[in-house]
């Protein structure tokens, strides 16, 4: 008698691609009885349920106005969720948390820690989010802003005259399992370069402890980062539909164990790579334009997954403080950018047991952009930008201010600060005090979907 599909079900499995090589195999052999029942057993998958209640994770962050209060209870929630995921060990909230997404997904300022798995939800689509920082030396910052501002792309797509994507990653794009196709293979190209929209920025400022003019750029991996993100979501989903189906979809996970694991996170060093390479050609040119040689540069990413042997610790917005995980770290200082009104702090730091070796990556939001564009109703955009942009040289590439991005969207700069000191989350070592930035605005006022629409 043939054992069929019914008869496992039958036997209590739940059905899933096991079930054509265990049939197959149990009819060739003509199993049954106790055999068939050893067989089944050692051959199942094993099934990865949540935890029945949360880990516990560390609170980096403290609420006092009636909006952060709103906000934290909201990223406890969401964290409650994600932290019943079964790969989760550990995690960890920074002081400019603020959820993103539905219920149960990282939220920004959140560090997950997971063991042999890989939660493409947890980088999310701007893959390896970043800052980049070169000093000029003592010149004029408006000279800096100018020549930056030539050099720079911010909005949607890709740029028309492309820069020089380096022939040995152009190479090793081509050869990676994900990324070599042609799709991926133009967005590396076309979207080099530029810096998309959002919180993205352009910023100059000088160093308080030099005074020296200093440019730093925070964006990430633009086209190519979204395209990888979808694949890996893919992969994640069908993990997760055959070895852990009552988990949450956001928070699938591929295991690092398996083939297809190990490609993803050799994908994902080649994005970072690219995305370096993407902050480097703007303060190149800049560089080049000004005729003026850089007297110190570096990066660090947060919005990335890191590896320390089999575990994997996911920031979704938070800055690694601890040199393991910034290979190409400078001198051990890390960049934590504000908001456009107050300075880019250069900070270092150690791992200790409630920060997990992470720093905050910003000054974080307790409103959505949405909510507080509406508090903002009555006002013209002159004025509030009269008021917020005081004293500073802000521009909006798309030439269409987005009030969105100005200081009020953002939480208190000083609490952060304060937070900081007070959860052992980095020491400031300096500040690069605000001259001026450039960000994309409302960039889709002149898409050629709302142009077409107009008409």
């Amino acid at each position: 008698m043939s054992i069929t599909g019914k008869t496992l079900i039958e036997l209590g499995y739940r059905p899933g691609k096991w079930f054509k090589e265990a049939l197959a195999h149990a009819n060739s052999h003509q199993l049954e009885g106790q055999a068939l029942m050893d067989y089944l057993a050692e051959v199942q998958p094993t099934i990865f349920d949540p935890h029945a209640a949360p880990l516990p994770y560390h609170r980096n962050i403290v609420a006092s106005t009636e909006e952060e209060i709103e906000n934290t209870a909201s990223v406890f929630a969401t964290m409650n969720h994600l932290m019943k995921t079964p790969t989760v060990e550990a995690g960890a909230v920074m002081p400019d948390a603020c959820p993103t997404g539905s219920p149960g997904g990282i939220p920004v300022g959140g560090v997950v820690v997971t063991r042999d798995a890989i939660h493409p939800s947890m980088h999310s689509a701007d893959i390896c989010c970043s800052v980049m920082m070169t000093s000029f030396g003592h010149i004029d910052p408006k000279l800096v802003l100018d020549a930056a501002h030539a050099a720079t792309h911010f909005g949607g797509g890709g740029r028309e005259e492309w820069f020089d994507l380096p022939k040995e990653l152009e190479a090793q794009l081509k050869d990676n399992h994900f990324l070599g196709n042609e799709k991926p293979q133009m967005l590396a190209k076309s979207h080099l370069g530029t810096q998309g929209d959002g919180n993205h920025f352009l910023y100059v400022g000088r160093s308080e402890q030099t005074g020296e003019t200093v440019m730093v750029t925070h964006h990430g991996s633009r086209g190519l980062g979204a395209y990888l993100y979808k694949e890996g979501m893919k992969i994640a989903e069908a993990f997760r539909r055959e070895y852990s189906p009552r988990t949450l979809k956001s928070n699938a996970w591929i295991p690092y164990s398996e083939e297809l694991g190990k490609k993803y996170w050799d994908a994902l060093q080649l994005v970072r790579a690219w995305t370096k390479e993407n902050h480097t050609v703007l303060h190149r040119a800049t560089s080049q334009s000004l005729k003026v040689e850089p007297t110190e540069r570096f990066w660090n990413e947060h919005n990335f997954v890191f590896k320390d042997g089999d575990r994997f610790y996911h920031a979704k917005g938070a800055t690694p403080l601890d040199d393991k995980f910034v290979p190409d770290g400078h001198e051990g200082l890390r960049l934590v950018p504000l908001n456009m009104a107050e300075p880019v702090l250069i900070v270092r730091g150690e791992t200790t047991e409630t920060n997990l070796g992470f720093a905050p990556h910003g000054a974080g939001r307790n409103l959505s952009r949405s909510q507080h564009i509406r508090n903002q109703a009555g006002r013209s955009t002159k004025a509030i930008l009269a008021e917020e942009t005081k004293g500073l040289d802000v521009r909006f590439y798309s030439g269409h201010p987005d009030i969105s991005e100005l200081p009020s969207a953002y939480k208190s700069a000083a609490a952060v600060q304060q937070q900081m000191k007070e959860f052992g989350l980095g020491e400031v070592v300096d500040k690069i005090l605000p001259y001026g930035c450039i960000m994309a605005g409302d960039w889709q006022i002149d898409a050629p979907w709302r142009k077409k629409k107009r008409k």
